[in-house]
């Protein structure tokens, strides 16, 4: 299989932004698509400024930012990333979006290049299914906010094939990351373990039984988690929290992962967390505080 160089990232959101800074630090070139040119600005600048940390922390050098940051290359057309050798789609978790930017990005894509979805909890084998390769398809889950943490779940498709499996081994080892292999079942290994957790604190204090602060403060002193989960669920956003519980309750049809019902009318209301100002914690001030 020919070397993988150029990487194309399609989504300059939190998640697209941490994934090719990631890359770009570690020696690929890195092609940025997003459907609103502005938010590629936006994230570039917002890349520059967490590498600019990461230089002040000692962790890499000025002539590793300054390379970085020439290695990104808005590419504000899908047509843009026909050269890649492959492209990772980190768009909404939405299934319709995703198998669209597949469809498309089959059309335009050179014939040899590998695809990729860092989606955290739809099935692989469809994305797969709406693409002219899915042997060459795989699944690349990285973890928010991807240039901290080191778990890069990898999840193969009922066809991606053997070679296209290690080509990406050796990608996650050059990004000095850890791989987690995952059998492509609803929300694979790490949400299928975290969002019940995170859904069932939510239930703890739809029923009463806690504060937002209680509910917090017991799982960060009680069970040592670094972040209570209404904490992490604003951190993720609660309108991907409710996609991936509704992806394991309609995937697996067990009731036990039946979204709460007070997850789904704050997402109704647009309080989706951090990244809306409002969630479980109300982001307006100096210090977050409990909504509840």
């Amino acid at each position: 299989m020919a070397a993988v160089e150029t990487i194309g990232v399609i989504g300059a959101g939190q998640m697209g932004g941490g994934i090719a800074h990631v890359f770009a630090l570690s020696g690929y070139k890195v092609k940025l698509h997003d459907v609103d040119p502005d938010r590629i600005k936006a994230t570039t600048a917002i890349i520059e400024k967490n590498i600019g940390r990461q230089v002040a922390k000692g962790m890499v050098s000025e002539a590793d930012l300054a390379k970085a940051l020439a290695a990104i290359t808005p590419a504000p057309r899908l047509q843009d990333l026909s050269d890649c050798d492959l492209v990772i789609e980190a768009a909404t978790e939405n299934l319709a979006i995703k198998k669209k930017i597949f469809g498309e990005l089959s059309a335009i894509l050179k014939k040899d290049a590998l695809m990729a979805s860092n989606t955290s909890s739809i099935s692989i084998t469809g994305l797969a299914a709406a693409t002219d390769r899915p042997d060459r398809f795989i699944g690349l889950h990285f973890m928010n906010p991807a240039p901290v943490m080191q778990l890069v779940e990898v999840i193969r498709g009922i066809a991606t094939s053997k070679p296209t499996f290690e080509t990406v081994r050796d990608i996650v080892g050059r990004l000095g990351k850890t791989m987690s292999v995952s059998e492509d079942f609803p929300a694979f290994i790490v949400n299928r373990v975290l969002m019940p957790m995170i859904n069932e604190a939510i239930y703890t204090l739809y029923e009463g039984v806690g504060t937002v602060e209680a509910i917090d403060t017991g799982l960060k002193l009680g069970a040592n988690h670094p972040m209570g989960p209404l904490e992490l669920a604003d951190f993720i956003g609660l309108d991907t929290c409710l996609a991936i519980m509704q992806v394991l309750y309609e995937g697996l049809a067990d009731s036990k992962y039946r979204p709460c019902p007070l997850l789904v009318k704050y997402v109704e209301a647009g309080w989706l967390g951090r990244k809306t100002g409002r969630g479980f914690y109300d982001y307006s001030g100096d210090k977050p505080a409990p909504t509840r």
